[in-house]
């Protein structure tokens, strides 16, 4: 019996130690909310180190015309334990115009220690949305 309760216990403990580290789902739907919600510097902490800033800046700018409606994570296509890809529908609208748009878009997540961190961003399909990295072929098939 003892023993039994020093195992559940154990388990408990490693299981608590798993939801400190942020999931991928997780990560993913905090970026993007982040973007939706034009909160630049929350969205950052999800891009690597070296680039947050100069997203902020990018963001920033563009916020003055584009506003992003809602987003949707279509597919989250794990490619081992260090890195996926994440295909996400966005609907959105430039102020200027007012025609909403809608936009399929692929991002790459790689994890990097307990952190998962959005390296790259490309258009997959639909509209082409300013600041949506344009690319030869498809990533993802459907």
């Amino acid at each position: 019996m003892r023993a039994a309760l020093i195992t559940i216990v154990l388990a408990g403990c490693g299981a608590a130690s798993l939801h400190n580290e942020p999931d991928l789902s997780d990560s993913v739907r905090q970026f993007n909310d982040g973007v939706r919600w034009q909160r630049f510097a929350a969205a950052a902490t999800a891009i690597p180190p070296h680039d947050r800033s100069q997203f902020v800046d990018d963001m920033d700018q563009r916020a003055t015309d584009l506003r992003i409606t809602d987003y949707e994570i279509v597919r989250l296509d794990p490619r081992g334990e260090r890195e996926a890809r994440v295909q996400i529908k966005l609907s959105w609208y430039k102020a200027s115009e007012g025609t909403v748009h809608e936009t399929h878009a692929v991002q790459t997540w790689e994890r990097h220690g307990k952190a998962w961190w959005m390296v790259d961003e490309i258009r997959l399909r639909g509209a082409e949305m300013p600041g949506l990295s344009e690319r030869p072929g498809s990533v993802m098939k459907d």
